[in-house]
C-alpha cells in the first residue's frame, strides 16, 4: 500500500482523511500514484493535472523521503521507502507571494 498525503482542499474535495492508501499496479512513480488516487477519488481528477496533457497542476508539489519530485519525469521511480509504504508521498499544495 502506498501512504499518500493530500492537501486540505483535496481532501474536502474527496471527502477524505489527510492520508490515504493506495494500491498501485507496477513501478510506483508519480504518475502511477496520480492514476490510482484519480481512480479511487474520480472528483480529483483535473485538480492534480491537466485534464488533456496531464501535467502537474502549476500550485502542486510533489515530496517523498524529503526530496522534492515536482520538477522530475512523472514515470521517474519513486524511493523504496515510499514503494514499501515507510514513507508517505506527499502532494503539497504551493504557496505563492511576492
Amino acid at each position: 500500500m502506498i501512504r499518500v498525503i493530500l492537501p486540505f482542499h483535496l481532501r474536502n474535495l474527496a471527502q477524505c482523511d489527510r492520508e490515504v492508501k493506495l494500491d498501485v499496479r507496477g513501478e510506483v512513480t508519480p504518475s502511477a500514484i496520480l492514476d490510482a488516487l484519480e481512480e479511487r477519488y474520480p472528483m480529483l481528477r483535473g485538480t492534480v493535472r491537466d485534464h488533456t496533457t496531464r501535467n502537474r497542476r502549476p500550485f502542486l508539489r510533489f515530496f517523498a523521503c524529503e526530496e522534492d519530485f515536482s520538477q522530475e519525469d512523472p514515470n521517474i521511480k519513486l524511493p523504496e521507502k515510499v514503494a514499501r509504504g515507510e514513507e508517505p508521498f506527499f502532494i503539497i499544495g504551493a504557496i505563492a507571494g511576492g
